[in-house]
């Protein structure tokens, strides 16, 4: 069955007005997603290739991220207007003061995983207990962290860079993946998926939803046209790629090229695939956009639980998409 993205459902108090903007100015803004392009930011190559945020009035200059390039920085130094966060970075920044607001959930589950070979005996939780485990630095460990004291586990922790060679060459028994990158290039690499074990941490009781659109409250409470309309463009970018999906990946190379970034089409289209997944969930009851109270609430208090944050950010004033939506 043809899954859609539920934007139409999102409510957002700020979107209140749908005047024409054909006669007005373009309203010059800039973007920055957290990473180099690739087609986990398909949606917002299609919206700005296919002249969305031209149609909701935005003039946008797209930001190459990257790991020189943070877009928190970048929202405080002023030098970028919105962004692409995790909702735990989000919720990290605004408790220590920055205040950031978060004008859309985009992704509604996490791709965190963790994956083991089968041929060790890893087969469960249980049988990590005790193994060498990578893991990327700082929020990344949050999830895995918490998974490990769920079940009560002892394992020997390895600092892991963004490769997962170390994992290929037996150097550990278990490994940090995004679903939509790391686990397709081990798979590529020879491995067949019945011979690997994911842990989800999703499946676990720990879901905690990744990339959101983030602005400054200043912005907003400055411009809530522009935001609004920068999300609405955006989510329509999403929209039009999932069902256009060779069209946004040729729009994704096109980027991909630009910012000399190595570009393999297939890989492309698996993380196209999978992030449809993770936007579009037909069980989670959220549409696309709206944070839920109860993700919010369970990534804060394992943040603080953690020591990560002190104090619990309100969610009404941290998601500025909020209207009443009970406590699913």
């Amino acid at each position: 069955m043809k899954r859609t993205i539920a934007f139409s459902a999102l409510a957002f108090l700020f979107l209140a007005s749908s005047a024409s903007t054909e006669t007005a100015p373009l309203k010059k803004v800039s973007f920055i997603p957290q990473w180099a392009p690739q087609a986990q930011f398909a949606g917002y190559y299609v919206a700005y290739e296919k002249g969305f945020y031209k149609k909701y009035g935005l003039d946008v200059t797209i930001i190459n991220g990257g790991p020189d390039r943070l877009p928190s920085d970048y929202l405080k130094e002023g030098k970028a207007d919105f962004a692409t966060l995790w909702l735990s970075t989000g919720i990290e920044e605004r408790s220590q003061g920055v205040k950031l607001v978060s004008l859309a959930q985009i992704i509604q589950r996490s791709a965190l995983m963790l994956i083991a070979k089968a041929s060790r005996g890893i087969t469960k939780p249980e049988d990590l207990n005790g193994k060498k485990v990578g893991l990327w630095p700082s929020i990344y460990q949050i999830q895995p962290r918490a998974f490990f004291k769920k079940y009560n586990l002892d394992v020997k922790i390895i600092p892991q860079s963004y490769s997962v060679n170390l994992f290929l060459r037996d150097g550990v028994d278990a490994v940090s993946a995004m679903w939509f990158n790391e686990y397709h290039t081990i798979v590529n690499s020879g491995y067949d998926p019945e011979e690997l074990t994911s842990f989800f941490f999703y499946d676990y009781g720990l879901n905690f939803p990744e990339d959101g659109i983030y602005t400054l409250e200043e912005t907003f409470e400055k411009d809530p046209a522009s935001c609004a309309a920068f999300v609405r463009a955006s989510l329509e970018g999403w929209q039009y790629a999932f069902e256009h999906p060779d069209e946004a990946l040729d729009i994704v190379l096109k980027y991909m090229r630009e910012a000399h970034v190595p570009a393999n089409r297939m890989h492309q289209k698996w993380m196209l695939e999978r992030m449809r997944d993770l936007l579009s969930l037909d069980d989670s009851g959220v549409p696309s956009g709206i944070l839920s109270p109860a993700d919010y609430n369970r990534v804060a208090e394992k943040l603080k639980e953690s020591d990560t944050i002190k104090e619990i950010p309100d969610f009404k004033v941290f998601f500025k998409g909020y209207r009443d939506y009970g406590d699913k």
